[in-house]
């Protein structure tokens, strides 16, 4: 059952890191959520989310440490764990700064990269990230630039990362078979993945029309919005930032089949997405955003083969664990075989939970 009182303005309005994030605050993560959230201290709320737990067991693992191999999150293509085992503490403060707000993400994978000592897991941190990153487009990403961005989720991956100790995916991290309890309180109180700063700033240019003072905005349609938290996120995104761009228009739509403990949103349109788009010109003149789309039940294919739209937006996985969009195959390999009329404009390292490796990729209709 979703937190009836929940008001998401006053909670992004009293966030603090100092105050609700372990990393300052001296808290352990359930007393963050209970805080946060003003969820009672006999709360039993059961979280499902391929595997169930409570916010008294998840800290029972928490305090468990790397027992029973809980952060065994390096190995080799056959699951053995690879030397070094863990990284260091710089090593994860060095992967969580790639999504600062204030720098530009090529220059920072590059420093990333180029900083790393040989035989590191650093090392083959960020050749994968290099290998995996590629843009074709202009302007799309945030020049280097002091700024802040409040972004309660980012602030508690940045916590569990080193919590788990965590420092980025390797390529090896396909055959990842383990995760841990924390996971299922991020996806319901926040999503399946954490909306960076860049990522926000990307989609928010992408809605932005050719002559934004005398056309009006794309419709962002948020397919698959679940709880609400990139929406949300979304329409609050400091729009001021991007030059002359106007106020976005995100539609959520989810079919509502899944449960969430928090709702950002409360004006989710309950639709099924093929229907949606069937109802609004399938798409025409509107972005596409799809979310950890789901790989089972035929669902990512023909949303994206309905879409007349010109711009896809997806945030999932990059490697071929078959999570999210297709279980035997990555989305934008699905993309170049199946849907010809687009092209990979931007792919890019979300953060990425341990055991995880996550991208945003950007479609874009091929011009005539």
């Amino acid at each position: 059952m979703a937190l009836e009182r929940f008001n998401p303005d006053n909670f992004l309005e009293n966030w603090s890191d100092e105050k609700l994030s372990p990393t300052h605050s001296g808290k352990t993560l359930a007393q963050c959520i209970h805080e946060a959230f003003s969820i009672s201290s006999s709360d039993t709320y059961v979280y499902r989310a391929q595997a169930e737990t409570t916010l008294d067991v998840t800290q029972r693992a928490i305090a468990g440490k790397r027992s029973y191999g809980l952060h065994g999150w390096y190995h080799d293509d056959e699951g053995k764990p690879i030397e070094p085992r863990h990284p260091s503490t710089e090593e994860i403060q060095a992967y969580i700064s790639l999504f600062d707000p204030s720098l530009n993400l090529p220059k920072a994978l590059n420093g990333f990269k180029s900083n790393a000592k040989a035989n590191t897991l650093r090392s083959q941190i960020a050749k994968h990230l290099d290998s995996r990153y590629r843009n074709n487009t202009i302007g799309l990403l945030p020049s280097k630039k002091a700024r802040t961005h409040v972004n309660p989720y980012l602030s508690l991956w940045t916590y569990s990362c080193h919590e788990l100790e965590w420092a980025g995916p390797i390529p090896a991290t396909t055959y990842t078979t383990i995760s841990h309890h924390i996971l299922p309180i991020f996806y319901h109180h926040f999503g399946c993945v954490v909306p960076s700063y860049a990522a926000l700033h990307v989609i928010s240019k992408l809605a932005q029309p050719a002559k934004p003072s005398k056309e009006h905005v794309l419709p962002i349609l948020d397919v698959g919005s679940g709880n609400g938290y990139w929406t949300y996120m979304l329409r609050n995104f400091p729009i001021a930032d991007i030059s002359g761009a106007n106020e976005l228009d995100v539609r959520p739509i989810d079919n509502q089949l899944s449960e969430y403990r928090v709702s950002w949103v409360r004006d989710t349109i309950k639709s099924d997405g093929q229907a949606y788009l069937k109802q609004h010109s399938n798409g025409k003149g509107c972005v596409l955003l799809l979310v950890y789309p789901q790989a089972t039940g035929n669902f990512t294919g023909p949303i994206m083969h309905a879409f007349e739209g010109d711009t896809i937006v997806v945030a999932g996985t990059q490697n071929g664990n078959g999570f999210t969009g297709f279980q035997d195959v990555v989305v934008d390999e699905w993309v170049e075989k199946n849907l010809r009329a687009f092209e990979l404009t931007l792919r890019m390292p979300l953060p990425s939970f341990a055991g995880k490796d996550e991208a945003l990729f950007v479609f874009q209709r091929k011009k005539a």
